[in-house]
């Protein structure tokens, strides 16, 4: 590998060849990157369109199904009425609703004992469908009790029309005949006194069958729930009533399919990501109004992405196969553009060896190649003379002293130092003060106000003079461009992190604190990145903030920065520093310290920021005693005042 890494240092044609392949990859991957993730939102909306859609349409027969029922049901109401002094005549009128209402699995009227003194103590007209005919039959017995029954109870109850939870009906034989769900409405005498009920039965297999075709995807499935989260329609009949949506979050917690079934039970509609089984699915939900039930269409993530994710393999394929053949022609190009370069880099290190004499290869190109092997044989004749010459150059060591104090006030000029910053602002007092130790320093601090929020940082860059100062330049730009709307004190780190780190030859980093005060509320969110821990001033009580520490930036690329806040600032006078405050050497190279810079600031009540930070200035001042800064000093105070 190292072997490797050195012919590619030591070939231009493998460098240029690589620095184009990896350019046009660049583009392209920027190019299909943007239209991957658009191509996959549009796949996304279609599959929420299409899933809606169906969804909607299955609900819309669900309830027609259900208002059909209600409708013959309340069809039949007057006829019994008509007809409550005839109980032979109740049987002819279930028998016709069945005849008349394909949907219908069964139909009773049922009344209170001995309500029919001829009947007896049971009477239920019951018809029912049997081997494709319909039959009648007086369901009520010693052993069937209907009275005890919920189709009957709810009506008589709540004393109106109602729809039961699903059950398991059985037949006079004993045997199970399915599913089933009752809309049930109270019968009543002329006087009020209650009498019985009339039930009308619809067989929720033919329902399920029903709810289960609907397929916007091959390996798509649908599932319904009752009132109490029981799964009345389930691809897995053994879950039918004897399991409810939650039945499989007991055993481990599973707070996505928790959050669905409570939203199913509310009656709400939507769409959720779960993972079930371990696989990803889009889970679209909607309400049966009628019988507060909820049905639900489970699609693989799979299904909805497929035909997307084989046709994205293809092209990066193409892509990658395109880009080896662009490598492979261009290194064979420029290898062979550049072989008279090669025959001047011989001669030229004879040359540098000292032989001035040396003749250089005659050549008539008239490219840059060419140009270069004339500019050599010119470089020979001169360079004598430059080298004599090279010594005259000391005399501009003043000259560069002039352009250094040019860069410290072009370096000054580049944060905020008009006070107050924001004259029409009554509730903001802010104020800062920047001292680099050398020409040009590395500490840095901004500020700026973007509706209503106050975002503002201060920084110290490791290393001083001119490097600190560009990377200072660089952050302070960096922060300007980020800090927009929405965007988190933590965020803006991350990404100013990721610029300074690519790239860090010199493993240059710089500590920072980020804050955004939200001047309505006084919400404060913050994120420090290695920096000094602020001052609070409390009740005139200074104290350091606590909080977390994180990594400078610049440090590690990968680093997960972490919001903080404070829920309100107001009238909180806040310090931010850098080091040169708290480790401001003497001449015995004592520090001013963290208790001294307490005790300055509790001396006296605060005033203005541009008191507090004038103090310190004149405390470090007389600290130091003429000592030479060894750091930087940038001071930024800030208070909001309540309205």
């Amino acid at each position: 590998m190292k072997a490797l890494y050195d012919k590619i240092r030591s070939s231009l044609s493998a460098r240029l060849s690589i620095w184009v392949v990896s350019f046009t990859a660049l583009i392209f991957l920027a190019a299909l990157g943007y239209m991957f993730i658009e191509s996959r939102q549009a796949v996304r909306r279609e599959a929420m369109r299409r899933a809606g859609q169906v969804l909607d349409n299955t609900v819309l027969r669900v309830n027609g199904i259900l208002d059909d029922v209600t409708i013959a049901a309340d069809n039949l109401d007057w006829l019994v009425y008509r007809n409550m002094d005839n109980s032979e005549a109740m049987f002819d009128l279930t028998r016709n609703l069945l005849l008349n209402n394909p949907d219908v699995s069964g139909c009773s009227i049922s009344f209170e004992p001995d309500f029919f003194k001829e009947r007896g103590q049971y009477f239920s007209a019951y018809a029912y469908r049997k081997d494709g005919s319909v039959l009648t039959e007086q369901e009520g017995s010693d052993r069937y009790q209907y009275f005890y029954m919920d189709w009957y109870l709810l009506p008589k109850l709540l004393n109106q029309p109602c729809w039961t939870e699903p059950y398991l009906d059985i037949d006079v034989e004993q045997d199970w005949s399915g599913l089933v769900t009752s809309y049930c409405k109270p019968l009543t005498t002329l006087d009020g006194t209650y009498a019985g009920s009339l039930s009308v039965d619809v067989s929720l297999s033919w329902l399920s069958e029903m709810i289960s075709k609907v397929k916007p995807y091959e390996n798509s499935y649908s599932v319904m729930i009752g009132r109490g989260g029981a799964y009345l329609v389930h691809p897995d009949t053994t879950k039918l009533l004897r399991q409810t949506i939650f039945t499989e979050t007991l055993e481990s917690p599973k707070p996505e399919i928790s959050e669905l079934g409570h939203a199913m039970l509310r009656g709400e509609s939507g769409m959720r990501q779960i993972r079930i089984d371990g696989k990803d699915n889009y889970v679209f939900f909607e309400p049966v109004t009628e019988t507060g039930w909820s049905v639900a269409i489970v699609c693989p993530e799979r299904d909805i992405f497929g035909s997307f994710n084989r046709l994205r393999r293809i092209i990066l394929g193409i892509v990658v196969a395109g880009l080896l053949l662009m490598f492979f022609f261009c290194f064979r190009v420029v290898s062979h553009g550049l072989d008279p370069l090669r025959r001047l880099v011989r001669q030229t290190h004879l040359i540098s060896t000292g032989r001035f004499d040396e003749s250089l290869p005659a050549t008539t190109r008239m490219d840059e190649i060419g140009q270069l092997t004339r500019s050599f044989g010119e470089m020979q004749t001169s360079l004598v003379s430059y080298i004599a010459e090279l010594t005259a150059s000391t005399a501009n060591r003043e000259r560069i002293q002039g352009e250094l104090r040019i860069a410290r006030e072009i370096q000054m000029a580049m944060v905020p130092r008009v006070f107050p910053p924001f004259p029409e602002r009554h509730d903001l007092d802010l104020y800062a003060a920047m001292t680099p130790a050398k020409e040009v320093g590395g500490d840095l601090y901004d500020y700026f106000l973007l509706n209503e929020k106050l975002y503002f940082c201060i920084g110290d860059v490791s290393g001083k003079g001119i490097p600190g100062s560009l990377l200072m330049a660089v952050s302070r730009n960096l922060f300007r461009v980020v800090a927009r709307p929405g965007i988190t004190p933590a965020r803006i780190a991350r990404q100013i992190n990721e610029t300074v780190s690519a790239e860090n030859e010199q493993m240059m980093f710089m500590t920072m604190f980020i804050g955004r005060i939200d001047l309505k509320t006084g919400r404060m969110d913050y994120c420090n990145c290695g920096h000094n821990p602020p001052v609070l001033i409390e009740d005139g009580k200074p104290r350091f903030l606590d909080l977390k520490p994180n990594t400078p930036l610049g440090v590690c690329e990968d680093w997960v920065f972490e919001d903080e806040h404070i829920a309100d600032v107001r009238g909180l006078p806040m310090l931010f520093y850098t080091d040169g405050l708290n480790e401001a050497e003497n001449l015995t190279h004592a520090q001013f310290g963290n208790d001294r810079l307490l005790e300055v600031l509790g001396q006296s009540p605060f005033v203005s920021a541009q008191e507090t930070v004038e103090r310190l200035v004149h405390a470090v001042t007389a600290f130091v005693d003429g000592a030479e800064a060894s750091d930087d000093l940038t001071l930024l105070c800030i208070k909001i005042k309540p309205l």
